[in-house]
This record gives structure tokens, sequence and C-alpha cells, in this order.
């Protein structure tokens, strides 16, 4: 095996936080935003059922709170109401299901308070799964009486106290799906239980780990309310500067939990890569590193036929490994690094297949001492490579 150099952390940038210091500000933006602020109204108001052409506080029509409501579709819990869904309130003791915002009967507690009644679950075992969930609930129903009395400015501003909630409950993730699947796997009862509730109806069909990132997603929804409000509330309106420092606060909390999420993401994403790399030298390879794609190419030699190579392509570093033999008694489908190729140093060029043509394309990558000519047969994969390699040759130390 030869590395074409020494394992180097990346310099810290401004943007989004990697491991041991490694961070990605192209390949791993923060969420972008639209240049023009009439498309982002827009966008934002369809999003949070706002109506952009009228200023709140000045007379004109205004799509009422119901009607925010019905444009506030999340794809898999379209029939879940936001603010405060029902997903959200089903799982929860004492809360209105999918009936509306509090509206008309209280369903019974489907998940937490019957767990915490019959003990099905330990206490450490139950917050570990759950986390804040409880606490958020309780801040969106204090949220709830001022959205649905049009009282906008000081009940969101009233809400940002509570957003911390969910910088803890996203930074509890990650232990909750483990939670989750441990007690799946291993507690027969608690399995049974799951498995009655998300058969109730109230639910759509939606299984407990769909659930589960609910608050979430919500998050971003009352982030598209305070913003479009406040770009279209008038100055003169008494809710202008609450809407403005609320719409603030919570894009500040949504940035934090969306690097949050990144972040878990990477991790999971290194822990699946170091699983197919075998052999003492593939230990520790993956570590304090962003990834960003793999996949099968080409390897063009000097002479001789192309050999077919599995590349793992990091920021920083591009990864080449071979497979192991597939009647291999210990390592069989996993694969064998290479080398480890360092991307700061790389200069990228698209020999051919910048037509979009059907015959694929080859790149060359040239490295102080060597230089690789890759190739694929797939016009579209290769685009994608040639794009991700750029983000990642552009990373400098």
């Amino acid at each position: 095996m030869r590395f074409s150099w020494q394992l180097r952390t990346l310099r810290p940038a401004r943007s989004l936080q990697a491991p041991e210091g490694a961070l990605l500000s192209k390949a791993l933006p923060p969420r972008p935003r639209p240049r023009s602020r009439w498309n982002l109204n827009l966008r934002r108001a369809a999003a949070a059922g706002v109506d952009p052409s009228v200023r709140h506080g000045e007379p004109g029509p205004q799509r009422t709170v119901p009607g925010a409501r019905a444009a506030c579709s999340l794809g898999a819990e379209t029939r879940l109401h936001c603010p405060g869904a029902a997903g959200d309130r089903a799982a929860l003791p004492g809360t209105a299901g999918a009936g509306g915002h509090g509206a008309g009967p209280a369903h019974p507690p489907y998940f937490v308070g019957i767990l915490r009644a019959k003990g099905t679950l330990r206490p450490p075992e139950r917050q570990a799964l759950f986390g804040p969930w409880e606490l958020i609930y309780g801040a969106s129903q204090e949220l709830l009486p001022y959205l649905e009395g049009g009282r906008w400015g000081q009940g969101l501003e009233g809400f940002c106290p509570h957003l911390e909630l969910y910088t803890q409950f996203a930074a509890n993730a990650e232990r909750s799906r483990t939670t989750l699947q441990e007690q799946l796997k291993k507690n027969k009862r608690f399995r049974r239980f799951v498995r009655l509730q998300e058969g109730r109806p109230e639910f759509g069909g939606l299984q407990l780990q769909d659930l589960l990132p609910l608050p979430l997603q919500r998050l971003q929804q009352y982030e598209n309310l305070a913003i479009a409000l406040a770009e279209n509330t008038g100055p003169n309106s008494p809710d202008h500067e609450q809407l403005t420092r609320a719409a603030r606060r919570i894009s500040e909390t949504a940035q934090r939990v969306h690097t949050i999420s990144q972040k878990q993401k990477n991790d999971q994403h290194l822990q699946r890569v170091q699983a197919l790399l075998s052999g003492r030298q593939a230990k520790g390879l993956v570590s304090g590193r962003w990834f960003l794609r793999q996949g099968w190419l080409l390897v063009v030699p000097p002479r001789g036929e192309p050999r077919p190579r599995m590349f793992f392509l990091f920021s920083d570093a591009l990864l080449m490994a071979k497979p192991r033999p597939p009647l291999h008694l210990l390592q069989s489908g996993t694969f064998a690094c290479q080398a480890l190729y360092p991307m700061a140093e790389c200069q990228l060029h698209r020999v051919f297949g910048h037509s979009g043509g059907p015959c694929g394309g080859l790149l060359s990558l040239s490295f102080p001492h060597e230089k690789l000519l890759l190739m694929s047969t797939d016009q579209e994969e290769l685009s994608h490579w040639h794009h991700s390699l750029t983000l990642a040759s552009s990373q400098k130390n």
C-alpha cells in the first residue's frame, strides 16, 4: 500500500464545523438563500401560509390561520397540521390528534404517557428515545393561542426562550435512533407496543421513527413563518420589531440544528466507509473527514486494460481501493486500500466527455508524484464525479 501524503487536518473555516477541525465550506454549505428578496418572500410565504403581497398592519386581504395550516404540508405528514402537528400531539399525554390544534376531544396518550405508566421502558431509555419532546410540545402549546389570535409578534418572541430545546433535540437525534433500534430488537414488550400504536389511524401509516423527527421539521416551518412575517410587516406596525428579533433568533437556531444534523449524517457515512475497509492500514483513515461520495471508476494505466477500482472521496482526500476476493474467508465484501491522494494538491482536468454524449468520459487528476486517469462509461456519473472532485480540490489548507 502506498500513501501519497501524510494525514493532515484542514484549517477551520467559518461555515460548518467538522470533526477534529476538518471543515467544508463549499461542499457542505449552510442552507442557501435565494438572491431575490421578493422571490424569497414568495417562497417563505408559500411555506408559512402568509400572503406576501400584503403588509401586516396595513389594510388588505390576509390569509387566515386555517389557510396557513392548509398550505403548510410536509411530504409524508401532509395530513398533520403545523405548528404542533398531530404527530407531536398524539405521541404525548393529553393531546389532540389529527383533528386540529387542540380542538375536539383529546386522544389518549399514545406513546410517552403509556410508556411511563406501564414501565415498558426505564426512565433513562425513555429519555434517550424521546429527549425533550414533551417540553417542545409544551412550548408549542403556549405559542398556539397567539398564532390563532393573530398576535404573531408577541407569540413568536415569547417562543424564542424555548429554542434551545430544539438544539438539544437535534443533538439527541442519533442517540434516539440508536435507542429505538436497540429496544425494537431486544425488548419484546416495547416492540409489540410500538407496532400496536403505529397501527392507529391517527398516524396515517407513519411509524415511530417517522414521528420522532417532526419537531425539527416544525422548526423549519417556524423559521419560514417568522421570516415571511418579518419581511412583510410594515415598519410602523407594533409587531415589526418583535417579528424581526424572533426571525433572527429562530433562523440562528435552525442553522445550528442544520449543522448538527450534517455532522451526524457525516459520522454515519464515515462509520459505514470504515466498515468497508479492511486491513491494519485502513484503521483511522477516514477519521475526522467529511464524506462526499463513493463509486466505481475505471483506472486507465499507461499500458494494458482499464481496471475497476472503488473510490471514496472526502473533503480533503481521495481514497482508492480494490475489492477483496469474493472467496476470502474473513474479508469478503470489503476493500483493501491502495492509495490516499491529497485533494489540495490535485490538478483536475476533463480530457473528454464535455458534450454529454453516450460514450462517457475521462478525467485527469495530477498530483505531485503521480497522475491518475479515471474513466466512466456513464456520462451523468462522470459529471457528478467531476463536480465533487472540483469542490474537494478547491478546499485549500
